[in-house]
């Protein structure tokens, strides 16, 4: 199968979120599609199958299917509209979150995903231990949420990832503030999954988009995920919607020979 490996959320080689991109021909089974995904080693890999003028997607980390990955989605629409038809100008896909769509606008990809808007929940001891900061309040989604008090605090942390694996009921951890040169920054980790931290998360924005729309009464927001490749994405608040903008661009063409 044809595969690519793209760096989502920037336009420089070595920076942002690397996500592998499998073109499928047909049907593969998912033991399969894991053992690539394992074998890849990257935080997520996509599988993309065209059935009856549809979009089939699919993202597996290294030891799990998960149900949505921003990051692999804009690698995943970045393949197809600059090596499998460069003429596409948007593309939907079916996934297990429902329909997702993206639309390319000059070198940017706006993804239109699902918000998930957190509510407030108490803060657990073990994150707390775990994070070693001071934790101001906590939300939970699909992800737990965590508001600390400063940008420095979310680019300084260094967490426990063997007490991370211990919080209950959430995929991840989102670290989050209020952010100085853009909207909001965060972090994101998720060992549980076999990703100690995430890069850039796309999916983690689903959470993240609403919260600090509602927080800083504006629709449209710009923002950092400080992780050590570092990747900046642009956000509006679309009410049960979330638009996430971003950049890619492709680090390796090659096939995966089974």
């Amino acid at each position: 199968m044809r595969y690519y490996i793209v760096d989502a959320f920037t336009e420089t080689p070595f920076k942002g979120n690397p996500a592998g991109v499998c073109l499928l021909d047909s049907n593969l089974d998912d033991k399969i599609m894991q053992n690539i995904a394992s074998e890849n080693n990257l935080s997520e890999t996509a599988f993309l199958l065209k059935e009856n003028d549809e979009y089939l997607i699919r993202w597996f980390t290294p030891e799990v299917e998960i149900d949505l990955c921003g990051h692999a989605t804009l690698a995943t629409s970045f393949v197809l509209m600059n090596y499998v038809d460069p003429s596409m100008e948007s593309v939907s896909f079916n996934s297990k979150s429902g329909n997702l769509s993206v639309k390319r606008k000059k070198d940017l990809y706006f993804l239109n995903f699902p918000a998930r808007k957190p509510k407030p929940c108490e803060i657990p001891n073990v994150i707390k231990d775990a994070l070693k900061v001071d934790i101001i309040e906590a939300y939970k989604s699909r992800d737990l949420m965590v508001v600390v008090e400063n940008e420095d605090t979310v680019r300084n942390l260094k967490p426990d990832f063997s007490m991370l694996k211990d919080v209950g009921g959430a995929f991840g951890i989102i670290v989050t503030a209020k952010g100085e040169s853009v909207d909001f920054v965060s972090r994101f980790f998720a060992p549980g999954a076999g990703i100690p931290e995430d890069p850039v998360t796309g999916s983690s924005h689903c959470t993240l988009i609403p919260f600090w729309s509602e927080r800083l009464g504006k629709s449209e927001m710009e923002a950092l995920q400080l992780s050590k490749r570092g990747g900046r994405l642009y956000c509006k608040n679309l009410n049960d919607r979330v638009e996430i903008g971003g950049r890619a661009v492709c680090y390796l063409k090659g096939e995966i020979l089974i």
